[in-house]
């Protein structure tokens, strides 16, 4: 099945996200990425997201491989100027969820040979929130996906429309943030996000 990966942003959303976190089932993961919080307020809401988000939601966060490990969270997500894959291994232990972003092939080696357990790769699609860079598109999602042997998901710009073209270039799943922080009902943005990635079968 493939995966709906949720980015958290406080400031698109019209709910707090822990009331948000409730409506997401169906959700795969969802990260927790509120850089402007410190840290006191960044544990309280990964505590409180912890126990709003469904059962089956995996939840991670942003770089804080600290509040991963005092607030119990499945892993961390990391960026290309975060810890080193093998030193949040480490610290947070064989069973943690640890992803990282990447923009291109050598990053996506280099986070996989360290031991990522799956991977973002963007932008994909233009996005208001990289404006001036140009997208990287479906052909270099594809080449990454097939010489990767974790999964690999498309990160920036992905909507509704667009789930398919980025299965069919080989990502195990999306990326999104606004198409659901922003949207006026999650719950229901979330549900045509799983319908196309489990490819609209006619299930309820």
């Amino acid at each position: 099945m493939a995966w709906l990966y949720v980015i958290s942003n406080q400031q698109l959303t019209r709910y707090p996200l822990e009331v948000m976190a409730a409506k997401l089932e169906g959700v795969d993961f969802f990260q927790l990425r509120e850089k402007n919080l410190p840290a006191s307020e960044l544990y309280r809401l990964a505590c409180k997201l912890r126990r709003a988000l469904p059962a089956n939601t995996r939840l991670l966060i942003n770089d804080r491989v600290d509040i991963a490990m005092a607030a119990g969270l499945d892993g961390v997500h990391l960026g290309q100027r975060s810890l080193p894959v093998e030193a949040a291994r480490r610290l947070l232990g064989p069973n943690a969820l640890i992803g990282v972003s990447v923009h291109n092939r050598g990053e996506a080696l280099t986070a996989a040979r360290s031991g990522a357990d799956y991977l973002l790769f963007g932008h994909v699609f233009a996005t208001d929130s990289k404006k001036g860079l140009p997208p990287r598109g479906l052909e270099a999602l594809g080449e990454v996906a097939g010489e990767i042997g974790i999964p690999v998901l498309a990160l920036g710009g992905v909507t509704v429309e667009r789930v398919e073209a980025c299965l069919a270039a080989g990502a195990s799943g999306v990326a999104v943030m606004s198409a659901v922080m922003a949207a006026t009902d999650p719950a229901a943005a979330v549900r045509e996000f799983r319908r196309a990635l489990d490819g609209d079968r006619g299930g309820t």
